[in-house]
Parts: C-alpha cells; structure tokens; sequence
C-alpha cells in the first residue's frame, strides 16, 4: 500500500510525540484494565512503555516503508510468549492491543489540521491493517506457548501420578498435597477390550503364550493408537462425571489406573456407562486404600484383577476381587509357580490347545457350551482336550487338574519368557 505524501507529513509530526504516548498508554489508557493498576512501576515505565514505543514506531515506519522487511512483530511475540507464561489471560493482552490501536487513533486525529481528512484516512487504514497482523501473531504466540506450558505441566503431573502408583516415588506430605490426597482413596484399573484377532496379533496365544495377556498400563493394545487415545479420554470423561471430580488419571495405550479421592464405590452401571462412551467393551475394577500410602499397593491389586478376569475368561465389565478371589491367590507367585507354569510348556507351540483349555474353563468344563463358544463340534473339543492331556500329563476334568491348569495358564502370565514359554529351570 502506497501512501500520499500528505500522509506520510502528517505521520512525520507525530514521531516527536512518541514517547510521551508511551508514557500516556503505560500509566493513563492501560489503568482501565483488569488488573493492570497492580502491576509494578517498573514493569509500566519500562517493559510495557518500550512495547509501546517499539509498536508506534514501526506503524510511522511503515508510513515510509510499504513492504518492511521480517522480524516486525518479533517483540510482540516475544511479549505474547511471556504474558502466557505469566498467565495474563488472552482477552486481556487483546484488548490491551486493541486499546493502543484507539489511542494512536486519538493521537493521529489530534495531529491531524483541517484540510488532512483523506490522509488521516489513509493512515486509519493503514492502521486497521496492521492490527490485523499484529493481533494474529500475538494470539498465534500466546496459544503456541499456552499448549506448551499446559503439555508441560499435564507431562509433569502424569509422572508425579505415575511414580506415585507404581510405588516409585515416597509418598509424601508434599507430593500428597501436589496430588490432592490426604485420607482414604478408591483406586480404580479400566481397560479397553481387544478383538479376538488383534489379540492373538498383539502377543496371545498365537505366539506361544497362554492366551492374550490382560492389560496392564504401560503395555501394548491393538488397534488404531490415535482410536484408542480418544476412547481412552472419553473413559476419563466418564470417570470424572460419575465421581464428581477430576481425578487422577493416567493410561498408556488401551490401559489406564485412575485415583479417586477421598473414596467412595462406582456407580452399579459404570462398565455400561465406559462402553457407551468408548464403543467398545470395558473392564475396570476398584480397589479401596485406607490411606494415600496404601495406593500404590492397592493399584498394583486393582491391575492384577483385570489380568485375572481375563484370563479366567469372565465377560467384560466391573469385576471385584471376590468375583476371582481363588483365581487371584492361584496366581500368586511363590516357590512352586515356576514349575506349575511349566506344566503348560508342552503346547506352548499349540495355541488351537491352549484356547480350547482356557474357553472350556471358562464354561465349567461343559464340552457343548465349550464347541458353540469355538465353533467346533463338540467331538473337536473332546479330541483336543484329549491331546492336551496325552501331551502335559493335565486331566481338566478332574477337580485336581482343573485346579492345576487354572493355576498354570494364571502363572504363565508371570513366568513366560520372551518366547512365551515358562522360565522353569
């Protein structure tokens, strides 16, 4: 934009008057805003004073210099950067701006003689214009910096949560106060539920394994990540409004464990409630701490619930320690758990065995409800099992090897090494 030479007399005899509106603005026009009578002297007479000056001087430079070169604006960005770091809210740096561009007006209009109307249009435009661009790199910057900090401080507090649940961090009177803890809590473990293909895909039976591992915070899940993310976010939503508050909250791939302060019992319907939220199916269990210490212990029982109610194959939903109570001491690790696991070793290759094993255990060894679950004749399922016993030495069908087999597919979920088989000696 090319300005008329009256124009650009008229901006040359307001640069005499630059820094008594920066004066003017810093300690007059900005006392109208909200919290701005607060602030230091200094910050008025300098900081703010020289922004002040720097914007009215490159306004009158762009009078003389239609197309400047890059870097104009770097000091308001620079001050955008710091007031969000300050925490000034975003209006308020706006209107600040907005404010400044009202009182050049008012200076423009007083230098202005009869007979300068047209230029005192021209530079009025030239002013609405540059606002234009100033006002989106301030907000650009201050959002820019904002989503810094908070990605900062929500990083900070999950690995203050983190450190906290998995019993890495000392829980004490300052990292209680930090995450809002002082008496009793209610630990809760969720977890999104995998296909039956991206199970097996994601380290199930296919691989040798005893079946799709229940899962743990921190571990892989099936499925689109950026999916699960949302999904994952919307557990937390439901979490929130269930219990009426925010909580703790913190998950990793289709997992999460979240604290819920002062304690209390999730609603009857809250499995139902995740799922709708979700689409798709969710466990989560519960698990109360007398005191904030007790959290990490009871996190490390809540996840362990989930794992078992998998693996015992219960149907998602709000599972509770009595619904796997004797599941849950089977697979307690202790002198002999290595060897029970390994009783299991023979059909690690054989995931066709280990599924039929775990679905029929699951149907109180009911041979029909077993083939209907799999698809198979029942006949198949009584060949199978057949072979599973012929290769392991496990009879499912007594009271005993029903016992030890439970025992032993819990157990490999401890135990297994890298290639899915236990790590008996």
């Amino acid at each position: 934009m090319t300005l008329s030479d009256r124009a650009r007399v008229l901006a040359l005899r307001c640069e005499p008057r630059v820094n008594e509106l920066a004066r003017h603005m810093a300690r007059e026009s900005f006392e109208q805003l909200p919290g701005y009578a607060g602030l230091p002297d200094d910050v008025k007479d300098l900081e703010i004073a020289a922004t002040v000056r720097y914007g009215v001087r490159l306004f009158l430079r762009r009078v003389t210099e239609p197309h400047p070169g890059p870097g104009g604006l770097r000091l308001f960005r620079e001050r955008a950067a710091q007031r969000a770091e300050e925490g000034m809210p975003l209006h308020l740096l706006l209107r600040s701006h907005a404010l400044g561009v009202y009182v050049l007006w008012q200076l423009l209009r007083e230098t202005a003689e009869p007979g300068e109307e047209d230029a005192l249009i021209e530079l009025v435009d030239l002013l609405l214009r540059s606002h234009h661009s100033l006002v989106g790199a301030v907000a650009e910057t201050y959002m820019d910096e904002r989503s810094a900090l908070e990605a900062e401080q929500r990083e900070r507090r999950r690995s203050l949560v983190r450190g906290f649940l998995d019993g890495t961090l000392e829980p004490g009177r300052a990292l209680l106060e930090q995450l809002g803890l002082d008496g009793p809590a209610l630990v809760l473990a969720v977890a999104l539920e995998p296909s039956a293909d991206a199970g097996e895909a994601s380290g199930g039976e296919a691989s040798g394994g005893a079946g799709p591992r229940g899962p743990e915070p921190g571990g892989p899940q099936p499925g689109n990540a950026v999916t699960v993310r949302r999904r994952m976010r919307r557990v937390q939503t439901v979490l929130d409004q269930a219990f009426g508050a925010e909580l703790l909250f913190l998950f990793d791939a289709g997992a999460g464990r979240a604290v819920v302060p002062r304690g209390g019992e999730p609603p009857g319907d809250l499995a139902e409630r995740l799922t709708r939220a979700c689409g798709a199916e969710v466990r989560i269990t519960a698990v109360a701490a007398a005191t904030p210490e007790a959290v990490p212990e009871a996190s490390r029982t809540a996840v362990e619930i989930l794992r078992v109610a998998r693996t015992c194959g219960l149907p998602p939903g709000l599972h509770v320690l009595d619904d796997v109570l004797l599941e849950f001491h089977l697979s307690r690790p202790g002198p002999s758990s290595h060897r029970i696991a390994a009783l299991l070793d023979p059909v690690a290759g054989r995931p066709e065995l280990l599924r039929t094993l775990r679905t029929h255990l699951a149907q109180h060894q009911d041979r029909r409800l077993t083939a209907a679950q799999l698809g198979l004749h029942p006949n198949t399922v009584d060949n199978r099992l057949a072979r599973l016993t012929e290769l392991t030495g496990l009879d499912p069908s007594s009271p005993r090897g029903a016992a030890l087999a439970i025992a032993a597919l819990l157990l490999r979920d401890t135990t297994a090494g890298p290639d899915g088989a236990s790590a008996a000696g």
